[in-house]
């Protein structure tokens, strides 16, 4: 069965909507999404595309481009080819992105109506990928990407961090471009961007996909990164309180069940019906061993799971820790 490639049509697979093919109707993928799903149970790495945040204000730009700038020691790449590494560097570029006009209009806007938030002048975006990605690479493709994206109509500068095990590239993107369009950023916006981004690590020669957490069989909460980071450091009263909740349901008896556990389960049951035709598929076209590696990848997916039950099962597996802990503490009592 011949696969035209159309890497602009449906890039991203869509196996939930694949799964809820109606009788009858016919099965078809294209040939890159065939080769993205081989990725995928290949556990390919999986590209990492966030918005970080974005600040209102110029004090809050320069202290943001001072951070990942370290201070002048960490070189930045401006759109236009320069490459900087100066203390206090951020004061010069604003200028010449003229964020104070933006700041200025957008006080007004805020003054008029105060019940919206001020405008962001930037949006600082993260691109970053699993430990053992070659570093430059990775510069490579966050380049690319951003020209293809943004040049000529949004400023941007880039700079690659590489003193954590996962390197990563900071993005900062001014958020109205050159001909005063507002760049708004949403989930299909990140969907796209990721794609783009594992696209243009594979052309450096980079193992990359970009694949959705659901389509992948991840059931783990997605946290966003402020409660992430606050509950990293014990500090999150958001997820506290979960924690909580969830201990006191486990002393009376167990974890009540949660209504986003039914479309858990309907989303995975689509999951799998895509995997499973898409295996077919791989079958029809003489490819056994690709459609044994997606049943083998299908058949290892953990169950779902909740919040709650994710948090229940980690306070379980704590309890049992100490259990096994106290256990040398009671035998050199007796």
């Amino acid at each position: 069965m011949p696969h035209v490639i159309d890497p602009d049509r449906r890039a991203l697979l869509d196996l939930r909507s694949y799964g809820r093919r109606g009788p009858g109707q016919p099965r078809t993928f294209w040939a890159s999404e065939l080769a993205h799903a081989v990725r995928t149970a290949r556990r390919a790495p999986e590209v990492v595309v966030k918005v970080s945040g974005g600040a209102t204000t110029m004090k809050g730009v320069g202290t943001h481009l001072d951070y990942i700038g370290r201070e002048g020691e960490q070189e930045i790449e401006t759109d236009d080819g320069r490459r900087i590494r100066v203390f206090g560097f951020e004061r010069q570029l604003m200028a010449d992105w003229d964020l104070d006009l933006e700041e200025r209009k957008g006080a007004k806007q805020h003054a008029i109506t105060t019940r919206r938030k001020p405008p962001k002048l930037v949006h600082n975006l993260v691109f970053s990928m699993p430990q053992g990605t070659p570093p430059e690479k990775l510069r490579m493709a966050v380049r690319r990407f951003a020209r293809e994206n943004f040049a000529l109509r949004h400023r941007y500068l880039m700079t690659l961090h590489t003193d954590q095990p996962q390197p990563h590239v900071h993005l900062v993107v001014k958020a109205v471009s050159e001909q005063g369009t507002r760049l708004n950023i949403r989930k299909a916006t990140l969907r796209e961007w990721r794609r783009d981004f594992a696209a243009h690590l594979r052309e450096q020669g980079v193992e990359a996909n970009a694949t959705e957490r659901a389509v992948r069989g991840v059931s783990k909460p997605h946290k966003t990164d402020g409660i992430y980071r606050a509950a990293t450091r014990r500090q999150s009263t958001h997820y506290g309180r979960r924690v909580w909740t969830v201990a006191d349901e486990l002393r009376r008896g167990g974890v009540r069940a949660e209504p986003g556990l039914a479309t858990l389960t309907r989303t995975r049951e689509a999951v799998i019906a895509g995997w499973n035709g898409m295996a077919e598929i791989l079958d029809a076209d003489g490819r056994p061993d690709d459609a044994t590696l997606i049943r083998r990848f299908v058949a290892q997916m953990p169950a779902v799971r909740t919040e709650k039950q994710w948090i229940a099962d980690q306070l379980l597996r704590a309890l049992q820790r100490d259990r096994e802990r106290a256990k040398p503490e009671i035998e050199r009592g007796r």
